[in-house]
């Protein structure tokens, strides 16, 4: 691929615009396996995402916030991620407010309402600069929308699908989930919802999960280029496991396995079984990962006490709202369920917001507002919430291995005794979490990918909960990763039409593309489909959290009012996709 092409201003690289007729389609998925076929044809390639609402969030080198499905993306295109991949992180606190990421750093709360009325709207320039900095950088940058482009209700304020394909002249390919059906429909009524200057931008679809003989679905796919005059550039086929790190929700049922893993027969003589509680808000599920990748590691996901009697370990994962978690562990029964396991000399992990609930006690004036709530009272911990977020990338040594990991936290913890610390430096100083009998907790998001470290964390649990349970010894998660972005490449060079991608992505949409009616009305001049405006630099953006002098857009990050309030809805829909 040549890669580079003119348009005004200078050399840019070559883009892409993945949309999808719902969320969930699969636009991450489509997006990563275009970037791994890429880059084995010796493409420079990289992932972008305008914004993004997930509480599974990764940190860069550089110590940015983003999206861990953009960081997944990187590694589908081998490059380091980085902020620009990833301009406006939306984390949801509640079905009616996030706090909202700018540039891989946190700059305040704001209602779904707030951010719609004209917040999101300002942000165009800025994603618009990050994309075009990628562009020159990169021989083609594949972007993934949000949600559908036909929200019909959100246009005028969109900056992540047809906002950015105008603002940036993207070609855009529709894929629809046809496993869930309806998906001619679905392409055909995204298409005709759109209005003339976004229906230009758009060349064509990509079926994705389909069972069964292609031959049987040709006839709709013809019939639906000669209602839409647009092509199809590919069906993928449904296969099991391929879900990278997800941002919009658990693509599990609370008390499923996680995701479609298929355990594999134990190295030794027995099994091991995880329970992980199904908090509200809960961030970086994709921690238990690494555990259930190990043969004959059953991992679930539960939301009642009597689901923790046969667990081997309890694992409480991070959440965006401690106390809101806490509180539903004892409103279920799990937290009494829990201290008894402690008392029994049964495992327990807690990982972020779970070590800040095993912990004695939580002063928070910053996520919640509640004052002072009293732990769970089984690790020696306090916990302070600061205003200012920890990012960090540490690494140490847990029971005499190396321990990679990420920090994303405002809980500020001081640790006043337990039996040791859970992570330490070469030279024995404590750096983070600590043990008491077999209760653990840390900060570290992504410590369990560290294989040996894994290996001994598991082979003490299955002593401490009496199981013949023996990790394998070659259980590598780091290349199980790669296999499965393999795979996702594979499925793009075996199953579309790359040929096709590839002159979208060197030289853009075709010329002609009808008009299908009926359409949406065209927005007016100031929305978010006109050209972008100044970029809004992070230092305009400011909040109660952040004090600083407006920028020119005088823009300020309002706190929830009383009609924001959580609810204990886990939703992550709301209207700020």
């Amino acid at each position: 691929m040549n890669g580079r092409w003119k348009r005004s201003g200078g050399a840019v690289g070559g883009g892409l615009l993945v949309a999808g007729t719902t969320s969930d389609a699969g636009k991450s998925v489509v997006t990563a396996g275009i970037c791994r076929w890429l880059v084995r044809q010796g493409v420079r390639v990289a992932p972008f995402k305008a914004q993004n609402m997930s509480l599974n969030s990764f940190v860069t080198h550089e110590g940015a916030e983003i999206g861990r499905a953009q960081a997944m993306q990187a590694a589908a295109a081998r490059v380091e991620p980085t902020a620009l991949m990833n301009p406006v992180l939306l984390k949801p606190g509640s079905d009616r407010s996030s706090q909202v990421v700018l540039l891989g750093k946190p700059v305040g709360e704001l209602s779904a309402r707030g951010y719609h009325a004209g917040r999101q709207e300002q942000l165009l320039g800025t994603v618009a600069e990050c994309l075009e900095e990628l562009r020159g950088t990169y021989d083609a940058v594949i972007c993934e929308g949000a949600g559908s482009p036909a929200e019909i209700n959100l246009r005028r304020t969109d900056i992540v699908n047809m906002g950015i394909a105008r603002a940036a002249r993207l070609p855009v390919v529709v894929v629809g989930d046809i496993d869930r059906g309806g998906v001619f429909a679905s392409f055909f009524g995204t298409t005709a919802l759109l209005g003339p200057e976004d229906q230009a931008l758009v060349a064509g679809y990509l079926v994705n999960k389909f069972r069964g003989d292609v031959t049987l679905l040709e006839p709709g796919l013809d019939m639906l280029r000669g209602l839409t005059g647009r092509r199809t550039y590919g069906v993928l086929p449904f296969q099991h496991g391929l879900g990278i790190d997800e941002e919009d929700g658990l693509r599990v049922s609370m008390r499923g396995a996680v995701r479609e893993s298929v355990v594999a027969p134990p190295h030794g003589a027995d099994v091991l079984r995880v329970a992980v509680a199904a908090v509200p808000l809960m961030s970086n599920f994709t921690d238990v990962d690494a555990l259930a990748a190990e043969p004959g590691v059953v991992v679930r996901f539960v939301d009642r006490p009597e689901e923790l009697v046969d667990a081997d370990l309890v694992v409480l994962p991070g959440t965006r709202g401690t106390v809101r978690a806490l509180e539903w562990l004892r409103e279920r029964g799990l937290a009494d369920a829990v201290a008894r396991r402690a008392a029994e000399g049964r495992p327990v992990l807690g990982i972020c917001g779970g070590f800040q609930m095993l912990g004695e006690r939580i002063e928070d004036e910053v996520e919640s507002r509640a004052g002072t709530v009293a732990g769970l009272g089984l690790l020696p911990v306090r916990v302070r919430f600061a205003r200012e977020k920890c990012l960090a990338r540490p690494v140490g040594q847990a029971l005499g291995e190396r321990v990679e990991g990420y920090e994303i936290h405002h809980g500020v913890a001081e640790v006043a005794g337990g039996d040791e610390t859970f992570i330490s430096d070469d030279r024995g100083n404590g750096l983070d979490g600590c043990r008491v009998g077999s209760v653990w907790g840390t900060h570290w998001h992504g410590s369990l990918e560290s294989d040996d470290f894994r290996r001994a964390f598991l082979r003490r649990v299955a002593s401490d909960a009496g199981r013949a349970f023996v990790p394998a010894p070659d259980t590598a998660f780091g290349r199980l990763r790669e296999e499965q972005l393999d795979r996702l490449g594979d499925l793009i060079e075996e199953h579309a039409d790359t040929d096709a991608l590839l002159r979208l992505i060197e030289k853009g949409v075709p010329e002609g593309l009808p008009f299908v009616p009926p359409g949406a009305p065209d927005l007016p001049s100031n929305s978010a489909c006109a050209e972008p405006k100044d970029p809004v630099p992070p230092c305009s953006w400011r909040s109660p959290e952040h004090p600083r002098d407006g920028g020119a857009h005088g823009g300020t990050f309002a706190q929830p009012t009383a009609t924001d309030a959580p609810d204990h809805s886990t939703s992550l829909e709301g209207g700020t996709r």
